[in-house]
């Protein structure tokens, strides 16, 4: 058996608990921003969950790289799981990555294309609209002069962040808060623009089909 073969049952094998490392990280994560006054045995619990399950992201990226054959490429080409190792926040983007990887595998997928987008593109949103919220409202709870103080706040926030709405009713003032908003935007522009774009496509294909019948 050779190492690309190693490396593909190993991402099979992998894959149920990277996920529920990823709930297990969210869960950890939000717990210590909406609940700011744990006990310091609490905190310390959910902090150790946080750094465990990062580590597992850590050490499966890293068997990865052992197992496959030609290191750079791999690092080219799985460029979006270097990222979401380092930046675990962002994990949700690979639910995209991984459903296409499992779709190659089948002859005759369950979902048509556009479907397909629609479902994965709206909830890989959705998950990373929270995760932004829980990071903005982490970084800009107690920061002086802000205006993101609750959680109500900053899910509005991550609403017309995602949709480039823009109110300026709720803006980040820290430079972790700007930045987490600069990188929600671009990526809420390219999901939901995946969302929109992939309905406008059933609907001329429906209307199409109700043409030619």
């Amino acid at each position: 058996m050779d190492n690309e073969e190693r490396l593909r049952r190993w991402e099979q094998r992998a894959e149920p608990y990277l996920l529920l490392a990823s709930l297990l990280f969210l869960t950890s994560y939000a717990v210590r921003v909406l609940m700011p006054h744990l006990s310091p045995g609490w905190h310390a619990l959910w902090e150790t969950v946080t750094v465990v399950s990062w580590g597992v992201f850590v050490a499966e990226y890293l068997a990865r790289l052992a197992f496959t054959d030609n290191r750079r490429r791999f690092v080219r080409t799985r460029w979006l799981d270097l990222i979401v190792t380092v930046l675990p926040l962002l994990r949700p983007l690979r639910m995209v990555d991984l459903h296409e990887r499992l779709q190659r595998r089948r002859q005759q997928p369950r979902l048509a294309l556009e479907a397909r987008v629609m479902t994965y593109s709206g909830l890989s949103a959705l998950l990373l609209g929270f995760a932004a919220s829980l990071a903005v409202l982490h970084d800009e709870r107690y920061a002086p002069g802000a205006n993101i103080r609750t959680f109500g706040d900053s899910v509005w926030w991550a609403c017309s962040a995602l949709t480039t709405t823009g109110y300026g009713d709720s803006t980040p003032v820290t430079l972790r808060g700007r930045l987490t908003a600069a990188g929600l935007m671009c990526v809420g522009v390219a999901l939901v623009g995946a969302v929109v774009g992939s309905f406008s496509s059933w609907l001329m294909r429906r209307f199409r089909q109700e043409g030619e019948s």
